[in-house]
């Protein structure tokens, strides 16, 4: 008799967490960044979040909870309520906090349930139209005779864009002076005041500022040319061989999200991703449209952290 009570109410609590889940968003979305509003993150939860929305028939707010290369964030969202309210627009920096960051209140991958990617894109090396170097090989020739005296800008300590540079300084065989800002705006306006000579940023924190010609650009880090800026030279061209840093964006939610909510969220992805102006909007901020499964995510969250792992360790960074 207890084993048929137990049963039965188990299955009408199932039937009740089900029903709530097909009903779905009741309410706005709250998105959750962790750099500063009007960066890379914060442009491309707005532009997919607004497509995504439409379907939705619910608001994607998107609040930037800053601070920590992103840890804040990641680390708001995996003590949220999962239940499809908070979601978690997590970049590549993401990843490099679970190779840099010693302790984290949070699993990397196990605290949360992955969604899909929304885009891949590669950084920018850019100085001062008034600088003395023309080209990323200047930079690191001057790095190379007198260390740290050629300071670079990133969003943050333990963001992409730090390691990037780190990884620069390691297989160029200098040492760059890393100088970290509170997100990709901040670095921008140092670079433009002057206070340091390059920073290493998404492109739409520059893009702008490139074509009012108020900043130069020196190298894109993908492994191929920008097909914006055809003409720019990738880091591997000028005399670093096989270098190569793309980051990520992609949505995550709490671990323990109901799968219906998972799957709803994962298929208004895969549409906003096709739609024209979402995808030209991405490709503008030097970003490629790409979605994956939500297992495809987490292989792939895991594989970077893998690898930013071994950067920190070959170059003997320091954990935070």
């Amino acid at each position: 008799m207890q084993r048929r009570t137990f049963t039965a109410a188990t299955l009408s609590a199932f039937a009740w967490a089900s029903a709530r889940a097909q009903a779905w968003p009741g309410r706005p979305i709250k998105v959750v960044q962790g750099f500063a509003a009007g960066g890379n993150a914060d442009t491309i939860a707005r532009v997919v979040g607004t497509e995504m929305a439409r379907g939705l028939g619910q608001p994607m707010i998107v609040e930037a909870v800053t601070g920590a290369g992103g840890t804040l964030a990641s680390g708001a969202v995996a003590r949220a309520a999962a239940d499809g309210y908070t979601l978690l627009l997590a970049t590549g920096g993401h990843a490099v906090a679970g190779a840099l960051y010693e302790r984290l209140p949070y699993k990397t991958v196990e605290s949360f349930q992955m969604v899909s990617t929304v885009t891949y894109f590669p950084f920018l090396v850019v100085t001062s139209p008034a600088s003395r170097l023309a080209s990323l090989a200047d930079a690191l020739a001057a790095a190379k005779a007198a260390p740290q005296s050629v300071a670079y800008g990133s969003a943050g300590v333990g963001s992409t864009h730090h390691l990037a540079g780190e990884l620069l300084s390691r297989m160029a065989g200098v040492k760059l002076l890393h100088v970290p800002f509170r997100g990709d705006a901040a670095s921008v306006t140092a670079l433009l005041g002057g206070e340091i000579p390059l920073v290493i940023a998404p492109p739409t924190a520059v893009l702008g500022h490139l074509k009012a010609g108020k900043l130069r650009a020196l190298a894109v880090t993908g492994p191929q040319r920008w097909p914006l800026m055809p003409e720019l030279p990738t880091v591997a061209e000028q005399g670093v061989p096989g270098f190569d840093v793309r980051s990520w964006a992609g949505w995550m939610l709490p671990a323990g999200a109901p799968q219906p909510v998972v799957e709803r969220l994962h298929a208004e992805t895969q549409k906003a991703l096709q739609v024209e102006t979402v995808r030209a909007r991405l490709a503008e901020m030097g970003g490629e449209a790409r979605g994956s499964t939500p297992q495809e995510m987490a292989a792939m969250v895991s594989a970077e952290v893998k690898k930013w792992t071994q950067v920190v360790n070959d170059a003997g960074i320091a954990r935070l």
